[in-house]
């Protein structure tokens, strides 16, 4: 073999995966066909980049249908340096945040108490604490800030089931934020690199930039309307608590029916199904259905039972 070629075992051996994976990886298309000297199949240094491109891809979340279709899509000469670079800044922390650790003990301790199973695992669910594997009395904390508000919140008299359930609805109103965010910058500033089926290697790497300078905009802009709303909301509050006559009329639109927050996986099923801009009309008309179906049920039993008392000889009421 000459430097830069190997054998299939080779090609294991400096790319990590195993002789089986690589052969999977060619009958899917995903590795291209080796040489074939005599009896024996010659790989290349192209291989082992392209091995490696797909360990970093899966490292990344990507599934292997959709590796495929990225890979396919780049193999016309252009490479891979401008998606990839693509790839790493979406994937990059949004947070300057630095993850850390804590124990069972100092756990239990934050919180004032002995440890309570049930909050831990309620906490690990949500993503707050992430158990460290082989060490049982020991999580890692991706959002430290996010505990110390729980910790702050529990010290203050809030349950913990309490804090749990307000984290739910909030993560998912900030996810319908996020996602809202996603759509108008794709429309207004990705479509235009990204807009065709393949983007140019220096459209992916201009695309990768304008990521590095709108990732702060979205916490900046929720911060400052966050900050106006506290403000605008706290001073009614602490009117309304405060005047000796009792509370404040509301506004007129204080009275309209509260925003019900919906599982940010619904909107999407609903959005793939009709189109983002028929989302709100179907969840309306998928809501009066319920209604209507509901109102007829009831209709119907009332109706049913009045008949069956009648036939028992019995005056209705």
């Amino acid at each position: 073999m000459r430097p830069g070629e190997y054998r299939i075992e080779d090609l294991a051996h400096h790319s990590g995966a195993t002789v089986r994976t690589i052969r999977a990886y060619q009958d899917r298309g995903l590795l291209p066909k080796p040489e074939r000297r005599g009896r024996s199949n010659v790989y290349g240094t192209a291989h082992l980049a392209r091995l490696r491109q797909i360990a970093d891809l899966l490292d990344r979340g990507y599934t292997l249908a959709s590796i495929k279709e990225l890979l396919e899509a780049w193999d016309t000469g252009r490479g891979l340096g401008g998606v990839l670079g693509l790839v790493a800044e979406v994937h990059g922390p949004w947070t300057d945040e630095q993850t850390a650790r804590i124990t069972r003990a100092e756990l239990a301790a934050t919180f004032g108490g002995g440890p309570d199973e049930k909050a831990v695992a309620e906490a690990v669910e949500l993503g707050v604490l992430e158990p460290v594997p082989g060490r049982d009395d020991e999580f890692l904390v991706p959002s430290p800030q996010e505990l110390a508000v729980a910790a702050e919140l529990h010290a203050a008299g809030v349950p913990l089931s309490a804090i749990s359930g307000h984290l739910r609805e909030l993560r998912g109103q900030v996810e319908h934020i996020a996602s809202r965010f996603l759509d108008f910058t794709t429309e207004h500033v990705f479509a235009r690199y990204l807009g065709h089926p393949q983007p140019t290697d220096a459209d992916a790497a201009e695309a990768a930039a304008l990521v590095r300078r709108l990732r702060p905009l979205a916490q900046q802009t929720v911060d400052a309307e966050l900050a106006r709303a506290m403000r605008t909301f706290a001073t009614r509050h602490l009117h309304r608590h405060l005047t000796a006559d009792g509370p404040p009329p509301r506004p007129a639109e204080a009275f309209a029916p509260p925003a019900v927050a919906l599982p940010s996986e619904t909107i999407r099923a609903v959005r793939s199904l009709v189109g983002a801009e028929h989302v709100a009309a179907f969840i309306t008309a998928a809501t009066e259905r319920e209604v209507q179906a509901r109102t007829l049920d009831a209709l119907a039993a009332r109706s049913f039972g009045s008949t069956e008392v009648t036939q028992n000889g019995a005056k209705p009421e």
